[in-house]
């Protein structure tokens, strides 16, 4: 069925060389790894802390037995290497980096609590701290744990779009047709690509024209038409005709390789970003480090013994990672991520969560974000006496019924809204390159564009528009009956995002791959701050990084392949969540209503959130401001215990953990 009377305002897009997609570690199985690797070390921890000589003298009881220190050491072994080795891991990482966060300190900490009571078990004077390293090793895993559960933060964006392509091309030997898998075809192959299938390579059309969906992959709203040398890409949908064409391109020199290889590279960037927990754990690993090295250097020169420098280095090395830091992030996250995905908003980046309150600029794609990505019939107009609007629609859609084109889905649909029943087509016939005709009822009507009205020089009362509307004629034999103007709908929530946007000082800009007219249109009614049309993948990357590059912090929000690497370049990339599952897995933050108004939610959550995150963390390492220097000795007549820090930490924990509750009422 030809529909060439509905494409116009077409954009064309070539062809650029890509690398292969990267695998990614599953997150689900590290969620597992963490959970039994905390239920393990809770269970040892419980017979340590009672078997522990700091913890039975505070206490006040005695349990002792031969091999006691032998048993906790062996616990204690057990505990570091299984419950600690994810620490373990991380302090080499973040080494590479040269970016000492938390894993850096608490790796330093239970270290030095795990040498130094083994030093204890087998002769140096003084107590273990086995209690010590269970309890900090046991709670740290359960804050990860916590986090990870609550954040979905790995991509399967790059596996979404390598998907996108059929396993399957018919390639065209001699005179027959065979099945290969599209890893088998090279450039210089030909292929038919049947009606309606997805075109399984970069290609020239040799033979045949149709309509392409290219929607998906460079955000062109409307099927473009494709003719004899114009150009395919690998992962677009043809239409109602079938096509030969020649590959010009697979693997790593293919259209849909340069995408995967911009959100390859973007994410790279990206995920170099620290998180909040990480920039205060850098502070607290460096002061810990000094304040104990110091503090072992001034206890030997003073002339302590060096059991008792020793004791109060290591007192100072691990009361430096507080239990609560483990906790402060992890709970505040489980709790506003748990309040958003309420509310339709599914994060699943935390750091872009924690920034998404500096935004601001921010970046739209248009169809199916700002707009509906569906055309609507917006208006009907009767053109001949005894034919209503009502019944212009009917006929219309009886015409098209059958089609699976945007347009005549828009005409059936909305005659379906008004509850109009439909008349069998007979005698159907498409119009080359102007429409389609049949019989309805015995009468010959047509649905045409207004290219077919000039070359049967039919005249028409003139149309005002704003050019990102489409418009059909419907005749009966060749005397005009009515017209159509259809266009992809703004939703009705964009306008007052927008302007809510704006008002609080954030610019608001649109980057399509729709032809510039309509871009304008939509871009004029909506009154946004700049507007960028007729654009590749690429091209959306590199606006992003220009407004970056002059000191904005910039949101992209689109549901498309195309905006699947300028989502991943963005400081925080939002997906629509009527979209397509590669913009959602690339993205940070989800719209799950697909409302472009809960960007306004997403940013007073982001406030909301890292303030208490910034509360938490002054209460977590808030302590070491008293801890820390009375841990020393210097300080006349007073040198802490290990057990009276033990519940200064306690005393912050429980703090941590009510005040992160205190966030439920505010993002209620």
């Amino acid at each position: 069925m030809d529909h060439t009377h509905h494409a116009e305002h077409q954009s064309h897009s070539g062809s650029t060389e890509t690398s292969e997609p990267h695998k990614h570690h599953d997150h689900s199985s590290m969620i597992d790894d963490f959970r039994r690797r905390f239920f393990f070390s809770l269970t040892l921890t419980i017979p340590i802390l009672i078997l522990s000589d700091m913890i039975q003298h505070w206490i006040g009881y005695t349990i002792d037995f031969a091999g006691r220190h032998y048993l906790l050491f062996a616990m204690g072994s057990a505990i570091f290497i299984y419950g600690g080795m994810p620490f373990l891991k991380g302090i080499v990482a973040e080494s590479r980096s040269l970016k000492p966060g938390m894993m850096t300190l608490i790796a330093v900490a239970i270290t030095t609590a795990f040498l130094y009571s083994v030093a204890i078990t087998f002769g140096l004077d003084g107590n273990d701290f086995y209690w010590e390293l269970a309890t900090l090793i046991s709670i740290m895993l359960l804050g990860h744990w916590i986090e990870m559960r609550s954040v979905q933060s790995t991509s399967r964006s790059l596996e979404l779009l390598a998907r996108l392509l059929p396993a399957e091309a018919h390639m065209v030997h001699g005179d027959h047709i065979m099945d290969v898998a599209i890893d088998r075809l090279k450039p210089g192959d030909l292929i038919l690509i049947k009606a309606n299938e997805k075109v399984p390579a970069d290609s020239i059309i040799i033979e045949g024209e149709s309509y392409i969906d290219e929607s998906m992959l460079t955000g062109e709203s409307r099927p473009v038409k494709r003719k004899q040398d114009d150009r395919l890409i690998g992962g677009s949908i043809n239409g109602a005709q079938s096509l030969k064409a020649r590959v010009t391109s697979t693997g790593k020199e293919s259209y849909l390789n340069k995408v995967i290889n911009l959100v390859q590279e973007a994410q790279a960037t990206k995920s170099k970003t620290q998180h909040l927990a990480d920039r205060a754990a850098r502070y607290l690993t460096f002061i810990s480090i000094g304040m104990g090295t110091v503090t072992f250097a001034i206890a030997m020169g003073t002339g302590a013994t060096l059991e008792y420098s020793i004791e109060r280095m290591v007192t100072i090395m691990v009361i430096a990672c507080p239990h609560a830091l483990g906790l402060a992030i992890p709970l505040v996250v489980a709790i506003s991520t748990g309040a958003a995905a309420q509310k339709g908003l599914l994060i699943r980046n935390r750091t872009a969560f924690e920034n998404s309150r500096l935004i601001n600029a921010i970046v739209f794609d248009k169809t199916g974000t700002l707009t509906e990505g569906a055309f609507r019939v917006q208006r009907i107009e009767s053109l001949s006496q005894g034919f209503a609007e009502a019944e212009i629609l009917r006929l219309s859609a009886s015409l098209e019924m059958h089609s699976e084109h945007p347009i005549a889905r828009g005409i059936v649909a909305a005659a379906r809204e008004q509850g109009l029943p439909l008349i069998d087509v007979t005698d159907f016939k498409s119009l080359t390159a102007r429409g389609i005709e049949g019989k309805l009822d015995g009468d010959v009507f047509r649905m045409v564009s207004p290219g077919y009205l000039q070359a049967e020089s039919i005249s028409v009362p003139a149309v005002e528009t704003d050019g990102s509307e489409t418009i059909v004629y419907l005749l009966r034999e060749k005397h005009l009956v009515g017209r159509l103007t259809l266009a992809d709908a703004i939703r009705p929530e964009s306008k007052d995002a927008v302007q809510f946007l704006q008002a609080s000082g954030v610019k608001v800009f649109m980057a399509t791959g729709d032809n510039r007219k309509t871009a304008d249109a939509v871009s004029n009614r909506l009154g946004l701050d700049g507007v960028y049309s007729e654009l590749l993948p690429h091209q959306k990357v590199e606006i992003i990084t220009d407004l970056q590059k002059t000191g904005h912090y910039v949101a992209m929000t689109g549901d498309g392949v195309n905006d699947a690497p300028a989502l991943a370049q963005a400081d925080v990339g939002i997906a629509v969540g009527a979209g397509t599952d590669v913009a959602a897995e690339t993205a940070d933050i989800v719209l799950v209503n697909s409302n472009p108004s809960d960007i306004a939610a997403l940013i007073a959550y982001g406030r909301a959130t890292y303030r208490k995150m910034i509360q938490n963390l002054i209460w977590a390492t808030g302590y070491n401001v008293i801890a820390l220097p009375l841990a020393t000795g210097f300080i006349p007549g007073i040198a802490i215990s290990p057990a009276i820090g033990a519940v200064f930490m306690s005393l912050s924990t429980v703090v941590v953990a009510l005040n992160a509750q205190l966030l439920r009422r505010r993002l209620r």
